[in-house]
């Protein structure tokens, strides 16, 4: 089930910001998000905010939920009437899967957005799709529309892996999903994979990546297994069904995937993501680490303006209900002061150099390592292997940092 979401001070029922957030929106670059939250079944590992159709009760359906999205947009009009953003330089559909939507309602919000706030010349608009959920003829309506990039979740190449997921589609079927979006005119394709899988083999994801690579996408998405307390995969770990993933196997795995994709001509940049060209790098993810501001549309989605942060009620009954009743969606919200926002917007530069979750950069992290290593608990020529790859990609923004944090 869903995970759930931060506390924080309550959101105005106007959806109002206080006049210090709204000085100069989208100096920095503007995004919106919008959250798709229904899928045809859920997979194991997921607690996403995402529902089936036996989980969704009344209140909400997938044929209203255009005009519902479209609701908050014009709220958001008003909220930033006084201040609006210069354009809308990225838009990113997720989910959920929001290929579920008719790809004409996909086409509405989209043109909603534009008509709201509009559209850069060069605006980057993305939609994740699950492979089996688009058609040649669902594509060629996005793409006529304006979505110019595609995100398709793949996650792997061995059929084993995918019943282990509880994926629904068949193993070829997402290059299959690929070409179709090259086909339809798309800029940019991406294919996802999630590695660290219970039963995969180092066989296994390197099929995943030649299928990958083979594919003639521009874009990977590489992510290793998290297991979330409340979804089915967790409970099947705990009664000892499957085996719980492996750090060390989660490791190779990524510099598996450096290898090969490096090898094929693709250039890592951001964490967990690598784009043959800087042309194909996910614009959209790259105006959230660098600290930009976006509106979040739809249930559970998060937004950021000026330094406020706040987020949505969960569940789409809810949500849609709030709308209705013409007040905000917003559950909670928090407000960075200058010297959290400033702090903030180094640790986010840091990450992207790095490459490595932060908590490898912290002082308990590094004595836990050493005691790690110590006891016989890491083995010391891949705890080397790991620390060069921070190092290489941590000093491209170090001399930064430290003048940053200096007063």
């Amino acid at each position: 089930m869903p995970g759930a979401l931060p506390e924080g001070e309550s959101v105005p029922a106007d959806g109002s910001l206080p006049a210090t957030a709204t000085r100069a929106v989208g100096a920095r670059g503007f995004g919106v998000y919008v959250h798709v939250p229904f899928c045809a079944s859920r997979c194991g590992y997921c607690d996403f905010n995402t529902y089936t159709a036996d989980e969704l009760g009344g209140g909400a359906d997938r044929e209203s939920y255009a005009d519902t999205v479209l609701a908050e947009l014009a709220l958001a009009r008003r909220v930033l009437a006084d201040a609006p953003p210069p354009r809308v330089d990225t838009v990113f559909v997720g989910g959920g899967t929001p290929t579920l939507l008719a790809a004409d309602d996909l086409a509405r919000i989209l043109d909603g957005i534009d008509r709201t706030w509009s559209l850069a010349a060069d605006v980057e608009v993305t939609t994740e799709a699950n492979p089996e959920s688009v058609t040649p003829e669902s594509l060629k309506t996005l793409r006529a529309a304006g979505y110019t990039r595609i995100s398709l979740g793949m996650q792997s190449a061995a059929p084993g892996v995918l019943a282990i997921l509880d994926r629904r589609h068949t193993a070829g079927r997402a290059t299959v999903a690929a070409a179709e979006a090259r086909d339809a005119g798309f800029d940019h394709v991406n294919l996802d994979l999630i590695y660290g899988t219970p039963g995969e083999s180092a066989e296994d994801f390197a099929g995943s990546l030649e299928q990958v690579v083979a594919a003639g996408v521009d874009h990977v998405s590489a992510y290793a297994l998290i297991v979330e307390d409340g979804t089915r995969l967790a409970a099947r770990m705990r009664r000892g069904e499957l085996p719980y993933p492996s750090d060390d196997v989660a490791a190779d795995r990524y510099l598996a995937a450096e290898a090969a994709l490096g090898a094929a001509g693709f250039s890592w940049y951001e964490v967990s993501n690598w784009a043959r060209t800087p042309a194909g790098r996910c614009r959209h993810n790259l105006l959230y680490w660098s600290g930009a501001d976006w509106w979040g549309l739809g249930p559970g989605a998060h937004s950021h303006v000026g330094g406020v942060r706040w987020w949505n009620v969960k569940h789409p009954s809810a949500y849609a209900k709030r709308l209705a009743a013409g007040e905000s969606p917003g559950l909670a919200r928090e407000v960075l002061t200058p010297g959290e926002a400033h702090m903030e917007d180094v640790m986010l530069r840091l990450r992207l150099a790095s490459g490595l979750p932060l908590e490898v950069l912290d002082d308990a992290g590094r004595a836990g390592a050493r005691r790690a290593l110590d006891g016989g608990l890491l083995d010391p020529a891949r705890y080397a292997a790991g620390r060069a790859v921070l190092t290489l990609r941590g000093r491209l923004l170090a001399d930064a940092v430290v003048r940053d944090l200096l007063p």
